[in-house]
């Protein structure tokens, strides 16, 4: 069976020190995302929308067109990385959250973000 709208979403994050300043509650984390078109349409993302969550539960939304400048369009079996940046208050956080998506067919659907975890080095074994 071949699925119109299948799209993988992987993250990869790094603690950025340099941009960090633990004494003032600032942890600063890239992440790297690749988003890879695993159905039979192509589609084009149209907008994020992120649930940023740090260890004391405060959470951070974020919603907006595209991806760093760009509504990339992803045709099937490639895939479009980019990278970003997001910071919390605590050491440790979770990101998670979903693309949406247009397919080439006109359908609108949502891609999910699977959660992912910040942490500063150290901080979880």
């Amino acid at each position: 069976m071949n699925i119109p709208h299948s799209i993988r979403i992987d993250a990869q994050i790094a603690y950025l020190e340099s941009e960090s300043n633990p004494e003032s509650n600032r942890y600063v984390f890239a992440y790297t995302i690749t988003i890879r078109n695993e159905g039979s349409v192509a589609a084009r993302l149209l907008a994020r929308h992120w649930v940023i969550t740090d260890a004391h539960d405060k959470v951070q939304e974020v919603r907006g067109e595209g991806v760093v400048g760009e509504k990339p369009h992803i045709p099937p079996g490639q895939a479009f990385r980019y990278t970003s940046a997001a910071m919390i208050e605590t050491p440790v956080g979770m990101m998670r959250g979903e693309y949406r998506m247009r397919a080439d067919t006109g359908e609108s659907f949502d891609a999910e973000i699977p959660p992912f975890t910040l942490a500063a080095p150290g901080t979880l074994h």
